[in-house]
């Protein structure tokens, strides 16, 4: 091979990247084999090829100890071939074994799909962030109004919420707050989400009326608030109208009924 086709190959611009380190690898989807070994060399019945976007052409693979590239037409004089096997589920591959890292990372066509290298430190950083996000969610359990924990509570437990206990509804907020964190965290910056608990426990206590299929607000004694726009969630339409001059005066009203 040239030095000019060599120059051309998008192997290079992989290889040049190459951090050396310890890897493992490990095979992905429920249904894994516990063992499984991988095919390490080209044969016309079971072709192994790897496309050069270089060449613009398919280059045959071949894992061989004794040879410094994978690639067949890279190789010279007696390959000494390899297996790769995954035991249990995965394969631990030393710094030392080069070629063999780069072939279940990238070269194989099953790579990062019948399997995955285990990324350690984005585990462990991963791990990290969920562990603080956490710590933030459980602290806003404590640190949030009854009313502010009901609110979110409610996208979860639905009417249920208002016929649970202060200890009740706390013990739940703390099961979801650790379960999912960034969705508690995120429901307790929404803005909206007390008034929309505010318009489902007015609805529940009976102060206001929602009918004609869930499209129109109403009092108790049959005067028109609104009609809920069309496609809209009928206690989101109401979280939006107590936003505005005239819906103002009837949250302040339903707040202190409710209190």
């Amino acid at each position: 091979m040239s030095t000019k086709q060599k120059n051309q190959s998008s192997a290079e611009s992989l290889d040049s990247t190459w951090e050396y380190k310890d890897r493992t690898y490990v095979l992905t989807g429920i249904n894994s084999p516990v063992s499984y070994t991988i095919q390490t060399k080209h044969t016309a019945r079971k072709p192994l090829l790897w496309f050069d976007e270089g060449f613009k052409k398919n280059r045959e693979i071949r894992l061989a100890t004794n040879q410094e590239s994978l690639f067949a037409d890279e190789q010279d004089g007696y390959a000494t071939l390899t297996h790769v096997m995954f035991q249990d589920g995965a394969i631990f591959v030393p710094r030392s074994e080069v070629n063999m890292q780069k072939l279940l990372s990238f070269y194989h066509p099953l790579a990062g799909k019948l399997w995955e290298e285990i990324n350690i430190v984005k585990e462990a950083t991963d791990e990290v962030d969920q562990l603080e996000f956490e710590l933030e969610a459980l602290k806003l359990v404590q640190e949030l109004e009854v009313e502010h924990l009901e609110a979110i509570m409610r996208t979860e437990l639905g009417s249920a919420v208002s016929s649970m206990s202060t200890k009740e509804l706390k013990r739940d907020a703390y099961r979801f707050a650790k379960n999912n964190p960034a969705l508690f965290i995120e429901l307790s910056n929404d803005d909206d989400i007390k008034l929309r608990n505010l318009a489902n426990r007015a609805v529940e206590a009976g102060i206001i009326l929602l009918t004609d299929g869930n499209t129109v607000f109403k009092f108790a004694n049959g005067k028109k608030i609104m009609t809920v726009p069309f496609e809209q969630h009928p206690y989101g339409a109401l979280a939006a109208y107590f936003k505005t001059d005239e819906g103002v005066d009837l949250m302040k009203s339903l707040v202190k009924k409710l209190s």
